[in-house]
């Protein structure tokens, strides 16, 4: 997958810095071909990653680095983020109660969820001493 078509950009872990990602992520998302929809639900699932690598991953530390990397190639959109954050167990998070939530005016615990809503395959990649790693794919519909 790798090629001409990678572009990379990495971030400290702050929340002001999501900004670029968005915008980053935007122009590769509309260059590719995506309708605006489209779009806004990459932004909307990368944005969700990388809050909760801050958030969860760093715990807040604001000194750690975030890469994002994007491959598109053919009909596939893939965003590659990378971390040295706390791992966590993908299968173990369980969908979030929205009614429930709603009714105590929760927010939260809706990132994973998000992501394999608005993306068509999320996949996480954690081995010993590598950064890890969440794949987030889109398929260019024809």
């Amino acid at each position: 997958m790798h090629g001409a078509n990678t572009e990379k950009l990495r971030i400290m872990s702050r929340t002001e810095n999501l900004r670029s990602v968005r915008n980053f992520v935007a122009a590769k998302a509309r260059q590719f071909g995506f309708s605006e929809d489209e779009v806004q639900n990459i932004i909307l699932a990368v944005d969700e990653a990388c809050t909760n690598i801050i958030k969860h991953g760093y715990n807040g530390n604001p000194d750690k680095f975030i890469d994002i990397m994007i491959d598109a190639s053919s009909n596939v959109f893939e965003v590659r983020i990378y971390d040295t954050g706390r791992t966590f167990d993908p299968s173990a998070v369980k969908p979030p109660a929205v009614q429930k939530n709603m009714q105590r005016h929760e927010r939260g615990g809706y990132g994973l969820f998000l992501m394999k809503n608005l993306m068509d395959e999320v996949e996480f990649v954690f081995k010993p001493d590598v950064p890890n790693e969440l794949r987030l794919r889109k398929y260019l519909s024809k």
